[in-house]
């Protein structure tokens, strides 16, 4: 009978009985025997030698040859046998008495061991839970056994529609105890897609090495034969039985897969044939990037994952002043826009000063899911086949677009008028996000989207619906929702008009009139009439004034500094954040000033400044809106009080940001206090102490700056995504004098 298991961690079954001690039954034995769940642990094998080594070497308490005697008294029987050893071993188990034991296995196909499992104990499933761990090793036999084999390695359960969840949950549990990544699965699903990631690339690895070797000239092949030869066929070393067994039960997946790459085999040989290098570019574009896309997918995480950790920890040391010349990365907003815009536009667009962050890579994979061929990111340099405003392609599955609600607000106005549907989703942080805000105006328009609870992802944009155009009026100051309308409009039957409460960022009007479509801008309204086209240019992306922020503050709050930022966009709905900390008494000049692809620019120059609090003009809070978290430092290093009004917008980014920096404030010691729409700071002394980033990329940045005032150190955690928008931050910290690092590092 099954033990509960106790509250100071005793047993969670009385026997434990693995059949089968090769490396994987072994393993299993071995961490289970070492984590105490189970009061004994009994090993069957045919083979003496094996079961001798199983006793010596602690992975059993004692092995049986006789596999009746050894399952008297089981709990839990575990099936570590060969694939097709399994209808005979199923057919012997079916003849005992085995009370309320729970039978589960680890074989790589399920439908086999299901079929032979019914035929053998009708009647008696709700006891068996299929199971699969993904591991292995090159070593073999129980000698191999290690118990943290499963650890971080995928298990997937295929319980059956009789399994009793009790049974399930002691199998599951067991596997966790192992620290396996355990999930569950339907049977059928599980053989498809065991045939698609593991089973056909040991067939191709296996048919490919055979072919080779059986030609005149193979011994020259497998003399020049270079790493990308070897790492694919290594696999072609596996044992041949063991995988014998595995394509004969699970061959109906395996063909069905097989079939459907040898489709996609003929076109790429098409390919080469007719000299198609557009169709082989995208192919091999695509699979460059597509095994660490799907696996962050899987992850739920970023698309840019340096700095991956659970809590990593940013250590600021005070003090400090600045020097030097920079240059922060590209533009986020304009980086995005580029390859929205490059797709949808004929010909091929170039595009330079890149960024390579999370956010805009994430738009970047989207078009690439629609069919867009797109080289790079290179060092910043990127070239778009773009395909016009018609010639998206639908994606294969659901478009995951990380943490990037600007990816996801501005596509949804694109993919609205598509011949197809798309779902878009995101990371955890971006599923909390509020999407209603353009999906109610694209409805108005004539779009069917759905989203989940409160209006937010994932958003289902169902495809073959004509939009008419529409004249809004946004209730509140958003550049990405006048960006989705205008965007949605390029699509949309007649005349699309937008007017704003107040300034925001007009880098999608610029950035249209660059790829040559009319946009017209009246005071607050832009407006434009479908019907266009885009032409392909070349786009150099300048630094993000966003990112140059936190330097602008540093400077100007460490006495002493000189810095120049280089190649800043100064678009005049972006340099809120240079207009408030001049009036906070900052000393900021425009050198250089010039245009470059229909974007101003300037370089920076800002020196350390005694500044005084004020009340923020309501004019400027769209036109710093991201900025602000680090001008909230500013302003607790001014002399006097700052008020800030008319922001609340800021409560529903990657965090609350008014209450999330009014907590950390607090924490060091910085009198100040929240209110609906802003925050009021009393600007003196920053202590030291402990902050949170709450996952926030700017929010950790912005107390990175706030040591250089600090009086003792401050600890940042929950800094991962400092990586999503600005992925040298650190890096650059050091070279101008900033003394933050990842806590442990120098």
């Amino acid at each position: 009978m099954i033990e509960v298991e106790t509250q100071q961690g005793g047993p969670l079954v009385g026997r434990l009985v693995v059949v089968g001690l090769g490396l994987i039954g072994g393993s299993f034995a071995k961490g289970l025997r070492e984590s105490g769940l189970c009061r004994e642990v009994v090993g069957v094998d045919l083979d003496p030698q094996s079961r001798k080594l199983a006793v010596e070497l602690g992975v059993v308490d004692r092995c049986e040859e006789d596999l009746e005697a050894a399952c008297v008294g089981a709990d839990v029987i575990q099936l570590a046998v060969p694939i097709l050893a399994m209808e005979k071993l199923l057919a012997r188990l079916a003849g005992m008495d085995l009370g309320s034991a729970v039978l589960t296995d680890v074989g790589s196909a399920k439908g086999n061991v299901v079929r032979a499992a019914r035929e053998a104990m009708a009647g008696r499933l709700s006891r068996f839970v299929p199971g699969h761990p993904i591991a292995g090793s090159e070593q073999s036999g129980v000698e191999a056994s290690n118990s943290t084999l499963f650890r971080r390695h995928k298990v997937i359960l295929t319980p059956l529609a009789e399994t009793d969840p009790l049974a399930l949950a002691v199998v599951d549990r067991l596997w966790r105890a192992l620290e396996a990544d355990v999930e569950h699965m339907q049977v059928e699903r599980h053989d498809e897609v065991l045939a698609a990631t593991s089973h056909l690339p040991h067939l191709l690895a296996f048919g490919l090495v055979d072919s080779l070797a059986k030609r005149n000239e193979n011994l020259d092949i497998f003399r020049y034969a270079a790493g990308g030869f070897r790492d694919f066929t290594r696999i072609a070393g596996s044992d041949p039985v063991m995988w014998h067994d595995i394509f004969l039960a699970n061959r109906e997946a395996v063909l069905r897969t097989l079939d459907t790459f040898r489709s996609d085999l003929d076109a790429l040989r098409d390919a080469v044939d007719a000299g198609d290098g557009h169709q082989l570019l995208g192919v091999f574009t695509r699979a460059r990037v597509a095994r660490e896309h799907f696996s962050k997918i899987l992850a739920r995480r970023a698309y840019v994952d340096a700095m991956n950790s659970n809590d990593l920890i940013f250590l600021a040391q005070p003090g400090g002043r600045l020097s030097g010349r920079i240059r922060v990365p590209g533009d986020k907003s304009i980086s995005h826009r580029s390859i929205m815009l490059g797709s949808l536009a004929e010909g091929t667009t170039e595009v330079e000063g890149f960024l390579e962050g999370e956010d805009a890579l994430a738009t970047l994979q989207a078009f690439r899911d629609m069919g867009v061929v797109i080289e790079g990111p290179h060092h910043g340099r990127v070239t778009i086949h773009g395909v016009g405003l018609n010639g998206l392609k639908p994606p294969p599955g659901p478009i995951y677009l990380g943490n990037s609600g600007t990816s996801m607000r501005l596509l949804s106005g694109l993919l609205a008028a598509q011949k197809f549907d798309t779902v878009l989703t995101g990371d955890a942080s971006l599923s909390k996000r509020p999407m209603n805000r353009v999906a109610n105006p694209l409805r108005e328009m004539g779009a069917v989207i759905e989203t989940a609870a409160e209006g937010r992802p994932p958003m289902t944009i169902r495809g073959g619906h004509t939009l008419k155009a529409l004249t809004y009026t946004l209730p509140m100051a958003s550049a990405q929702v006048k960006s989705c309308l205008l965007l949605a409009g390029l699509y949309a039957e007649g005349k699309t008009t937008v007017t704003e409460p107040a300034p925001t960022r007009d880098h999608t009007e610029r950035m249209l009139r660059g790829f040559g479509y009319d946009v017209n801008v009246d005071g607050p309204t832009a407006s434009l009439v479908s019907g266009g086209k885009l032409t392909a240019t070349h786009i150099e992306v300048p630094a993000d004034i966003s990112s140059a922020a936190f330097f602008l503050v540093a400077a100007s709050i460490a006495e002493g500094s000189e810095l120049v930022l280089e190649h800043v966009g100064i678009n005049p709905t972006r340099t809120g954040v240079i207009d408030i900390l001049r009036l906070m008494g900052g000393d900021i000049t425009l050198e250089n000033q010039r245009e470059v692809g229909g974007e101003p620019v300037a370089d920076l120059r800002v020196r350390g400044a005694k500044l005084k609090g004020i009340d923020i003009p309501e004019d400027l809070v769209p036109l710093a809106i991201d900025e602000f978290p680090v001008l909230f430092v500013a302003a607790a290093c001014a002399e006097g009080r700052t008020v800030l009004r008319g922001a609340e917008e800021l409560r529903v980014k990657e965090s609350d940001r008014i209450q999330v920096m009014a907590d950390g404030l607090l924490a060091l010691g910085v009198k100040c206090e929240p209110t609906a729409d802003g925050i009021i700071i009393d600007g003196g002394q920053i202590g030291g102490g402990e902050v949170h980033g709450h996952g926030d990329h700017r929010i950790s940045m912005a107390f990175s700056v706030a040591s250089l005032r600090a009086n003792a150190p401050i600890r940042i955690h929950d800094c991962a995504n400092v990586a999503t928008s600005f992925p040298n931050f650190l890096a650059l910290c050091a070279q101008v004098g900033i003394r933050v690092a990842e806590e442990g590092k120098s």
